[in-house]
């Protein structure tokens, strides 16, 4: 089963990419332009240059799977969070469904449950992902929504919590995200299910349970 990797030149896609290379689950990185390519060419992993706001449906050629990490960033303005984080997510789960993939796999976060409860800077992004869910759960696809909370640079305990209460805080690192992706991918049976992701004390297969 190949995975298209949407969003894969970002911090958390391309952590997933080197972590499903090594475990020997195939993906396919889907890049914007050409020279982003050369990073994955290097480590052997497929690419195909393709645009969120332009015509990507090519890239799904061949893959069984989806998984959507890409995000606008936070130096963008809100016309890119609407292009990318909302309508460019909806437009991959339509093409999805078209395409009859197996499953989508979305990385969404923890307050796009409720956007106004988030900070008011980071309430735009909220509201599209939790419109962008919204749209991933009435699909015909099967689904897996995964639901980081706050987003930091640390190498991965392999060590994860189901909520903050358990957690003690709202954090979780990329690479430990990249972590529970690849855990998502190699459990074939896992669909229409939602799971929130912080850094904590337990293993990713009881978290994911």
């Amino acid at each position: 089963m190949t995975t298209l990797v949407i969003g894969a030149n970002g911090q958390i896609g391309r952590q997933f990419c080197e972590r499903a290379r090594r475990a020997g689950e195939p993906v396919k990185a889907m890049v914007r332009r050409e020279e982003q390519a050369e990073w994955f060419a290097e480590r052997g992993i497929d690419t195909v240059v393709a645009d969120l706001e332009g015509d990507f449906t090519h890239a799904f050629d061949g893959c069984d799977e989806v998984l959507f990490t890409a995000g606008s960033g936070p130096h963008t303005g809100p016309e890119k969070t609407l292009l990318i984080d909302l309508y460019g997510a909806m437009r991959a789960v339509d093409i999805a469904a078209e395409k009859g993939v197996e499953r989508f796999i979305m990385v969404s976060a923890i307050r796009a449950e409720d956007p106004m409860a988030a900070p008011e800077k980071l309430r735009p992004y909220m509201a599209a992902k939790y419109a962008a869910d919204a749209h991933l759960r009435q699909a015909t696809v099967p689904h897996a929504i995964l639901k980081p909370g706050r987003l930091v640079d640390e190498p991965a305990s392999e060590r994860f919590a189901a909520s903050v209460e358990e957690a003690g805080e709202n954090r979780i690192s990329r690479d430990n995200v990249a972590v529970a992706l690849l855990h998502t991918v190699q459990q074939k049976a896992l669909a229409n299910a939602e799971f929130t992701l912080l850094d904590g004390e337990r293993g990713v297969a009881d978290v994911m349970a």
